[in-house]
């Protein structure tokens, strides 16, 4: 078997010997040279190890145990990087959790009850300081009798009776929030967890769509050429000839606001680059060994595409369509900051981004940054989570090609 791991230093930390005679500089540099290390050495694709064969974060625990004689900082550099990647399925998968008990009304089902007072500050800030009030001074003297001048001047009295008979109730509204509220009084909390599932589901299914999309068309124009493959790299070209914004842009004016129309408009104008990717390994795999003997044996052209090429470049979609959720996150949190994407009566990152422009005005910070917060945790763990999965996927990476 060969060695799994050849960790080389790039740099280790030097202490001083003293930490009562060492300076705060000298404290301020060692910490960061070792912060620095153990970002490199876990965070940066592993760049300071070096494999005969690629570690993967999926791989068995046993292969992370160096052979007789090697560093022990081996072992930890695998465990290290094990535990990393297991802590970002399980904050993906939280994040997941939280999106379906959401889309079950399980949680934020509350979310547009006014149940703090404007602009509520974080439970963490405090209450805000109380407002100096004004008195209004009642003029002295009789009722003027409008009778004569308002026609209506005599059913007053009839719908201040009536209006008297109908109970209403007013809650007691909090001072303060967990994370704050908006200008309504609504939890931040709640509409960042219901935004969270909005923008997430449209994302994920908009990248499903551009993903069928793409890996149809490729398949067939990477395995067929010809005619059909000239077609559908004229189609291409046309797609990729216009800025994707622009084409966003237009759908979006063209089918109106809406979840679905978001998710179409999302899914017909990305699947470019999953075509681009999914034609190139069609291209190449459709000469291997393995296709000329199932086409020998009698199998038919859709299930040498589908059935032997298909999971052979299943890591090439897997890694796209991470990165297309990703990508489509960020551009469905601007159309619906820009006011074309989801409708008024829902809430998306994107919205909540629109609602925290005129609260940072008046130093409401808090929505802004609970949606940013919310954003960039999810985009981060999600991209990073593809990426591992594609090492754990590759055929390349495993030895087998």
């Amino acid at each position: 078997m060969p060695s799994m791991i050849d960790l080389q230093f790039i740099g280790s930390p030097v202490w001083p010997s003293s930490f009562a005679a060492a300076s705060m500089a000298d404290i301020f540099l060692a910490g960061f040279a070792s912060f620095a290390f153990v970002t490199d050495l876990v965070l940066a694709d592993f760049g300071s190890l070096h494999f005969e064969q690629k570690f993967s974060p999926f791989s068995s625990v046993h292969s992370c145990v160096p052979p007789f004689g090697q560093s022990p900082g081996a072992t930890f550099a695998g465990f290290a990087a094990l535990a990393f990647f297991a802590g970002l399925a399980v904050l993906v998968l939280v994040f997941f959790l939280v999106i379906s008990a959401s889309a079950l009304g399980l949680v934020a089902g509350n979310w547009q009850d006014e149940v703090g007072v404007a602009n509520a500050p974080p439970s963490f800030v405090g209450p805000a300081p109380a407002e100096a009030t004004g008195t209004i001074e009642v003029p002295k003297g009789p009722n003027v009798d409008l009778s004569d001048i308002d026609p209506l001047a005599p059913r007053y009295q009839e719908w201040d009776e009536r209006a008297a008979k109908l109970k209403t109730t007013v809650g007691t509204k909090r001072e303060t929030l967990p994370l704050g509220g908006d200008r309504f009084g609504r939890d931040v909390l709640s509409k960042a967890v219901k935004g969270t599932q909005i923008s997430v589901f449209v994302g994920v299914l908009a990248a499903i769509v551009a993903t069928a999309i793409g890996t149809l068309l490729g398949a067939f124009g990477g395995f067929f050429g010809g005619k059909v493959g000239d077609f559908l790299e004229w189609l291409y070209n046309v797609f990729e000839s216009i800025p994707g914004i622009l084409l966003i842009f237009a759908f979006a004016a063209v089918l109106g606001r809406g979840i679905g129309t978001v998710v179409i408009i999302l899914g017909l104008t990305g699947w470019t680059g999953m075509y681009r990717q999914v034609r190139a390994e069609f291209i190449k795999h459709s000469t291997r060994e393995y296709v000329r003997a199932a086409e020998a044996i009698g199998a038919p052209p859709l299930s040498r595409m589908f059935r032997h090429i298909l999971p052979n470049i299943s890591h090439v979609m897997l890694v796209r369509l991470g990165l297309l959720v990703v990508g489509f996150i960020k551009a469905e949190v601007i159309l619906s900051y820009l006011g074309l994407g989801v409708p008024v009566d829902a809430v998306s990152w994107g919205t909540m981004l629109a609602e925290a422009q005129a609260e940072l005005i008046l130093g409401h910070w808090w929505q802004l940054a609970t949606a940013t917060v919310f954003m960039a945790v999810f985009v981060t763990a999600f991209s990073l989570m593809a990426d591992a999965a594609r090492d754990a996927l590759d055929p390349k990476l495993r030895g087998l090609e």
